[in-house]
């Protein structure tokens, strides 16, 4: 599908054309496309219908079929100014086809407040080679809408307000150029939405409180260019939602507040540009949206205040690039960052999230868990794995770390040994001396508990010394050391062990020959 063509040139002959469907129409339009050196590109011969012809049709009720047409300055707004009808009249096309038709306008061809009639609408292979498009306020029957592989040369398309009712709307294989894009308060209805593999060119692209209804979405392997992708306020129905592989471009990718219905939400493999993206106060419900392999550009990620309570948001092997990202106030099931590189400024600092999966992952600036004006809550922690070259910044008493750290259920001692020490390090390179003796006992139990079960699985022999040299570790190193970070449990310790062996010096006269203590019989009892 040729869309590079710089200028064209329009002939039109007194020779006859018949379409592929058998229609024959009085003259012929030749139509030659050139590039910016005049050199031909590509050449058509189409049939030449006027649009009174077209606008008889619609006075007369009669089938609107131009396939395989060459139309010039095709306007429902002229249409209305010609019979003296309101602005916004409905004007009714039945039997809609223009598959493979040519629309060439000065200005703008426009469709707007059409009523489509009949089981399925065809544009198909269209071109608008000049001007801009307007659908606005279009209605649509239910049944099939085919906008594939169209050419929209002038990128100024406007679908605001139209509303599709029902059935399949395929804009697969299209392309708009540079100009604004805006499907603002579209209606898709209840049926799949496809912009698979479709080129939005450069400018705004808006799709704000665009409502997609039921069914599956799909923008698989779109492409965006410059300027901001705007889904601010959109509904998605039941259905699955895919953007994997879409490239977003430069510009601002805005879904705030957008609502996610139960279908899965798919950005794998999806490549954003310079331009922020944010997710702020979006709703998913009982889902869940995925991000594996995705790179999010140089902008910042914005996942504040998401209502994801019931849903799982996973990041795996995403590539985060210059930008920071913020998770703060957020409500999630599970929010999953495994294998991912954390180069730059994390909030984590959720307002819940019932399992929270770091394990795997480099960090190499800011991780931040620390409570500020509002309570963080994180059930369960996993750090497995990580490689710390940054700092996390977590508050051992208000983000409860040991109790997070020891819900996990599908790690072993081990495993929960080494992230106890990942933070006793970090607490000591951040002079936070009271949380990295916190996190070192944890980390030395944790060892303990790890050694003795590896040794029971080699053979339950060597729990004959095992178990009590773990019993003794337990009593000396651990209850009465603390594992040497608590000076004052030590100097008790002696204490109560002197205390001790000095009352069996005492009672030894009253069971015991005393010559073999060495104590004078007459000695009194503080002696």
């Amino acid at each position: 599908m040729f869309s590079n063509f710089v200028n064209y040139k329009v002939k039109i002959r007194p020779d006859s054309y018949k379409t592929k469907k058998g229609l024959v129409f009085e003259t012929t339009a030749s139509i030659s496309f050139l590039d910016d050196n005049k050199k031909e590109l590509a050449y058509f011969d189409l049939a030449y219908l006027d649009v009174e012809v077209i606008y008889k049709k619609i006075d007369q009720g009669e089938a609107i079929i131009f396939d395989e047409c060459y139309i010039e300055n095709f306007s429902l707004s002229e249409y209305r100014k010609s019979r003296g009808i309101d602005d916004d009249a409905i004007v009714t096309l039945t039997d809609f086809s223009a598959k493979g038709t040519f629309f060439d306008a000065k200005i703008e061809t426009d469709f707007s407040f059409a009523k489509f009639l009949g089981d399925d609408i065809s544009f198909e292979e269209t071109r608008f080679i000049n001007g801009s498009v307007s659908f606005q306020k279009a209605q649509f029957p239910l049944g099939n809408k085919n906008f594939t592989n169209i050419i929209f040369k002038n990128g100024e398309v406007d679908f605001s307000n139209a509303n599709f009712i029902g059935g399949k709307v395929d804009f697969k294989n299209s392309i708009f150029f540079d100009g604004i894009k805006n499907f603002q308060y579209t209606n898709f209805g209840e049926g799949s939405v496809s912009f698979i593999n479709t080129e939005f060119g450069k400018g705004e692209v808006n799709f704000i409180n665009t409502n997609f209804g039921k069914g599956d979405v799909s923008f698989k392997v779109a492409r965006f260019n410059a300027g901001k992708i705007d889904f601010q306020f959109a509904q998605f129905g039941e259905g699955d939602i895919s953007f994997e592989r879409t490239e977003f471009g430069d510009g601002k990718v805005d879904f705030r507040k957008v609502e996610f219905a139960q279908g899965k939400v798919n950005f794998n493999r999806s490549l954003f540009g310079a331009g922020d993206v944010t997710f702020e106060a979006s709703e998913l419900k009982e889902s869940r949206m995925t991000f594996k392999k995705t790179d999010f550009g140089d902008g910042n990620l914005f996942f504040e205040e998401v209502e994801y309570s019931t849903s799982e948001v996973l990041f795996e092997n995403a590539l985060f690039g210059k930008g920071n990202v913020y998770f703060g106030k957020s409500l999630f099931k599970k929010l999953s960052l495994i294998s991912c590189h954390l180069n730059q400024y994390f909030d984590f600092r959720v307002a819940h999230c019932e399992y929270l999966d770091l394990s795997d992952t480099i960090a190499r600036d800011i991780v931040d868990f620390s409570p500020y004006d509002y309570k963080v809550g994180i059930d369960c922690l996993n750090l497995s794995g990580m490689r710390l070259i940054g700092q996390i910044y977590i508050d051992w008493y208000e983000n409860n770390v040991q109790e997070i750290i020891q819900r996990q259920e599908d790690t072993g001692h081990a495993e929960k040994a080494e992230q106890f020490r990942i933070l006793k390090e970090n607490y000591g390179r951040i002079g936070n001396y009271k949380f990295e003796d916190l996190a070192y006992i944890q980390f030395k139990r944790n060892e303990q508990k790890a050694e003795l079960n590896i040794a029971l699985k080699k053979s339950k022999l060597n729990a004959l010394w095992q178990l009590p040299l773990y019993g003794f570790k337990l009593v000396v190193i651990d209850r009465m050391g603390l594992y040497a970070t608590s000076p004052a449990r030590v100097i008790s310790s002696l204490i109560i062990v002197y205390f001790t062996f000095s009352m069996i010096y005492v009672l030894f006269p009253f069971f015991l020959d005393t010559s073999i203590t060495c104590i004078d019989v007459e000695s009194g009892f503080f002696s």
